[in-house]
């Protein structure tokens, strides 16, 4: 390489360095008394109100320009030859009209069987204490409901989840968590007999210090005769560590 090529490279290492220097790495590890996801257990082997999960995951922001990527884990018993949940994800996050937005990408991936695997473009915006995302399925399979996996004739894509989250200290070091969602089924597993249905989850958070809180929540979903016990209300007891 000539010297020019060089003094090129030097360049862009040099002008990426307050990139690197800024950026920032946090993990963190939960344990909890169930995993419920839009409302739904994810452990369904059984019925019993106590189905204990390990969870944890971490997060890379790139400085100051928005970007970042993140891997978020969880145990789960809901697919056969399957015990692990892994989320990756990656967005950007900026400021407009007052307004916290997050715009990104998140697969879900289930190894020891891909039957679970899906994709979701989402969007969030925060004001004050209050957060509405959408997430959006551009996989074709969706939770093992549809998709080339399941079968080719049915497709997940399309389907839609709207959550309303509101989050606000009430006293020192305890705050208020609050949420509703909404998931809206594309029309292939609708023609399958499954209905659109709405999830909720009414608790808060204790800041115990030194990276440590403790949260507890009510959480469940309505049709339950439809999707079975995995919807019911239950109270859901997390402590997480912060790194």
């Amino acid at each position: 390489m000539s010297n020019r090529g060089w003094m090129v490279v030097a360049g862009a290492a040099f002008l990426a360095l307050p990139m690197v220097a800024s950026a920032q790495l946090t993990a963190n590890v939960s344990v909890t008394t169930n995993y419920k996801f839009r409302g739904q257990d994810q452990k369904s082997s059984s019925a019993q109100w106590v189905k204990p999960a390990l969870q944890g995951g971490v997060d890379y922001a790139f400085g100051d320009s928005g970007f970042y990527v993140g891997n978020w884990n969880s145990t789960v018993d809901w697919l056969d030859n399957n015990k692990l949940e892994m989320d990756f994800y990656g967005g950007y996050k900026f400021k407009a009209a007052d307004v916290d937005w997050d715009l990104g990408l998140l697969t879900y991936v289930y190894p020891g069987n891909t039957l679970g695997n899906t994709t979701e473009l989402y969007g969030s915006g925060t004001y004050g204490p209050v957060t509405v995302k959408y997430s959006h399925t551009v996989s074709k399979d969706y939770f093992g409901w549809a998709g080339t996996k399941y079968d080719s004739t049915y497709k997940g894509r399309n389907t839609g989840y709207l959550n309303v989250a509101f989050a606000q200290e009430v006293a020192p070091k305890t705050t208020l968590k609050l949420a509703v969602g909404y998931t809206r089924f594309s029309s292939d597993i609708k023609d399958l007999g499954v209905p659109n249905y709405l999830d909720y989850s009414v608790g808060g958070a204790y800041d115990l210090g030194d990276g440590f809180s403790l949260s507890a929540a009510w959480v469940g979903a309505n049709k339950t005769g439809a999707f079975g016990f995995v919807n019911k209300g239950r109270a859901i007891v997390s402590l997480t560590k912060a790194f």
